[in-house]
């Protein structure tokens, strides 16, 4: 059973095949918030936009919202500043554009339709009004190779300032979506077409199976109507007033937690034992206040070999919690510098002999972790994360050798925990917490006491190549 079952239950009991096809809108409909606002965002940052450019842009926005102007003129007078640019340019701009600002608001429930449609084998497309620099960033995430979208003149590798006409907007996408199917020789009747606005009603027309995500006011009702099945999403976006309280008692109940943890080391006398008592319950707490439904796989290999180096991919701050939750007792980590100085985890890391790591400065790096070693070899267990920082996609980075050489160094055996879904309650970047249904993985201890230094590159690569097994990537970026 996938996590987001009844959303793709239609997909995965319909017919199969490269005669379907999948269309996805991007706005609104495969991530919360607007391109072309993050791709302004970005370029005023970098300088290249001046506060005159800005105001065109506004005037001819306003004009094209007003119904003075349609919208290739609107393309036209928004794009003519690129007039002369290389076109690698908008490429990075576009790139950056998402990294920093649309690659945590891609909606779960979104990536589960796309990858719902391509289990199936179908023919999976972006048609967007936006353009080619916008879009490719997230086609690219969510591997969705088939993109239709408005186009700049470019001659030479040059932008022109001038815009290729037909647009890809209103009924530009419907002739955009059927010269797909004529290639690709699609059956429309089959096909679905995801968008939140009534623009894109002439496609919406087109298709067998019309599917309103997060709809405008407008074309709600032209489903209400018509019977299409409506979805809104929530899961990125503003965030809820339940979001905020949830998020409010996550750190609420750290207190409490705390409280019970010196008292058990009190009345047993051991530090040990409050740090387990402390640990463990925030982590019930906190996952509980959170929304968080944990789902555990292969939770015998959490016990069976301990002292251990229990290893897990990073994609937000909510691991931490997760793990407490997971381990329970008898652990300590490795934390990057600046936690140090945070006024709450910042003593309580101290106090549990976590282990602060300078990145910026190898050899100072490398003689922080004999404290990790150390707690090893007297029976605690350790916690870090191989990729070394947060990712702001589910995409597995490539691991690093800290953890590997402390387990060889204090022969003790590697659990690999695999987290499926945390960027769905808490992505890179942002400060609140929403429920999600999170799975995770624990894969049977590795023995690491016949490891070499010859070898650890090769032991270091399976590791890694398990996980995306598990977490059904590909070997991107290799």
């Amino acid at each position: 059973m996938t996590l987001h079952e009844q959303l793709t239950r239609e997909i995965r009991t319909g017919p199969p095949g490269p005669k379907v096809g999948a269309f996805f809108d991007l706005d609104q409909t495969l991530f919360a918030g607007f391109s072309a606002t993050a791709f302004t965002r970005d370029q005023l940052a970098s300088g290249r936009l001046s506060p005159r450019d800005l105001a065109d842009s506004f005037r001819a926005t306003l004009s094209f919202a007003l119904g003075r102007t349609g919208f290739s003129s609107f393309v036209s007078a928004t794009t003519a500043v690129y007039r002369g640019l290389d076109e690698s340019v908008l490429e990075e701009v576009g790139q950056h554009a998402f990294d920093k600002y649309l690659a945590t608001q891609i909606y779960p429930e979104s990536r589960a339709l796309v990858r719902a449609h391509k289990d199936q084998g179908h023919t999976v497309a972006i048609v967007t009004s936006a353009t080619r620099y916008q879009a490719e960033p997230v086609a690219r995430e969510l591997g969705i190779d088939r993109l239709m979208y408005t186009e700049l003149r470019v001659e030479n590798g040059v932008l022109t300032g001038e815009v290729v006409r037909p647009t890809c907007y209103g009924k530009g996408k419907a002739v955009a979506a059927r010269g797909l199917a004529s290639q690709e020789d699609l059956d429309l009747e089959e096909s679905y077409f995801y968008s939140d606005s009534h623009e894109d009603l002439p496609l919406f027309e087109l298709v067998g199976r019309p599917r309103p995500l997060n709809p405008t006011r407008q074309l709600a009702q032209i489903a209400k109507e018509r019977r299409w099945p409506v979805r809104r999403f929530t899961s990125r976006g503003r965030p809820t007033l339940g979001d905020v309280v949830r998020t409010g008692l996550i750190y609420g109940t750290l207190a409490p937690s705390v409280a019970f943890g010196v008292a058990a080391g009190l009345l047993n006398r051991s530090k040990r034992e409050a740090f387990n008592v402390m640990g463990s319950v925030w982590g019930d707490l906190a996952t509980s206040a959170a929304g968080i439904d944990l789902r555990v796989e292969g939770e015998d290999h959490l016990w069976s070999h301990r002292p251990a180096v229990f290893i897990f991919n990073h994609q937000s701050g909510l691991e931490l919690v997760l793990l407490l939750k997971l381990l329970r007792r008898d652990l300590t980590g490795i934390a990057k510098a600046e936690i140090r100085h945070n006024p709450i985890f910042g003593p309580l890391f101290s106090a549990a002999g976590v282990a602060f790591v300078d990145r910026s400065n190898t050899v100072k790096a490398i003689q922080a972790l004999a404290p990790a070693v150390e707690a090893l070899r007297h029976g605690r267990s350790l916690i870090i994360a191989p990729e070394g920082t947060r990712s702001t996609t589910p995409t597995l980075g490539p691991f690093k050798k800290g953890a590997f050489r402390l387990a060889m160094e204090a022969r003790v055996p590697i659990v690999p925990v695999v987290f499926r879904n945390v960027l769905d309650a808490l992505p890179k970047g942002a400060l609140i917490v929403r429920p999600a249904v999170i799975e995770a993985v624990a894969l049977p201890p590795v023995d690491t006491s016949a490891w070499t230094l010859a070898t650890l590159d090769q032991e270091i690569e399976k590791m890694r190549n398990r996980y995306i097994e598990v977490l059904k990537q590909s070997h991107q970026g290799e």
